[in-house]
């Protein structure tokens, strides 16, 4: 675990960048780590699924699937692809701010 600082906040992360603790998450952290996993802007469709990404985790305990992903956030699993390249679950949940899905290499 380490701590790095994503718009003037301290965070803490782990050994692959995905925050520790949810609740030190802000839109700026968000925004700050797509663009370090090169999403230059987040639009309206990104923040549809970073959004559902973070209630299904807060309210689950877990973070989604991509096939649940696909089917629940009202963004095909094709657009999750262009969305979020290489790995939409996984960068999507990193950009949320929490934990990798399980599942995700």
């Amino acid at each position: 675990m380490s701590t790095v600082t994503y718009a003037g906040t301290p965070v803490e992360v782990d050994a692959e960048g995905f925050l520790e603790d949810p609740a030190q998450w802000n839109e700026q952290v968000g925004e700050q780590i797509a663009a370090e996993n090169g999403i230059a802007e987040l639009t309206d469709r990104h923040w549809m699924v970073v959004n559902y990404m973070r209630d299904s985790y807060l309210e689950n305990g877990t973070a989604p699937s991509i096939r649940t992903l696909g089917k629940a956030s009202g963004v095909p699993i094709k657009e999750l692809y262009s969305l979020f390249p290489k790995g939409p679950a996984k960068l999507a949940a990193k950009v949320a701010g929490i934990p990798k899905p399980r599942g995700c290499i």
